[in-house]
């Protein structure tokens, strides 16, 4: 009797034991463990995904400028780049009559077909006189004349240096309104007075930071 007494309190004592040893509990989530995650999303949210207008601490340091014909039809692109001592130009365009053919910048980003009288006049916020070889000038908005091939491609840099793209200077070109990139028909004397009897408008883009 006191045989089977015992093995049923050794049994029991077994019962016991095993049901503790498969008793565990859950550790809560770690501090660190919170942090690695929040710094996961926050990697996410800060990718840079602008790539015409990419940023130096804020300020716009490139854009790329859509040209128009009087047709209203793309024919190319201008890539502006804000660097120490003005502002670089690359120019892909396409669709123009051969030759030399005056380019400036225009006080108003307005592009308006067919003529582009909507970009006013060149940008000239020292009010100087028109002509990179003017001994009054130049406007900061004149530049060197490029040159047509045949073909009616032009593919050619050259640097602005009497502008920038740095906001709330006098000479941005992303002065309130934004300012334009105008073609014309003919060459720029780069001495007469307004606009070096460049002829007609035929291309114009507008610059904006916006």
């Amino acid at each position: 009797m006191k045989r089977w007494f015992l093995l049923g309190l050794l049994l029991t004592l077994f019962v016991f034991l095993a049901a503790c040893g498969n008793d565990t509990t859950d550790e809560p989530p770690t501090e660190s463990d919170g942090a690695t995650e929040t710094t996961s999303d926050d990697s996410t949210a800060n990718q840079d995904t602008t790539e015409s207008a990419p940023t130096n601490g804020g300020e716009i340091v490139m854009v790329t400028v859509q040209l128009i014909n009087g047709d209203g039809n793309a024919i190319g692109t201008a890539e502006l780049t804000d660097e120490e001592d003005g502002v670089a130009v690359a120019l892909q365009i396409e669709d123009l009559e051969a030759g030399m053919h005056g380019i400036h910048f225009h006080q108003a980003g307005k592009c308006e077909t067919p003529d582009f009288k909507s970009a006013g006049d060149h940008f000239n916020p020292e009010n100087s006189m028109h002509g990179i070889d003017n001994t009054d000038g130049p406007h900061a908005g004149d530049l060197p004349n490029i040159e047509v091939g045949e073909d009616g491609t032009v593919s050619q840099e050259f640097k602005a240096e009497n502008v920038t793209l740095e906001i709330d200077e006098e000479n941005s070109l992303f002065k309130e309104g934004g300012t334009a990139l105008v073609i014309h028909a003919g060459e720029d004397d780069q001495i007469t007075d307004p606009s070096g009897d460049s002829g007609d408008r035929v291309a114009c883009g507008v610059i904006t930071a916006e």
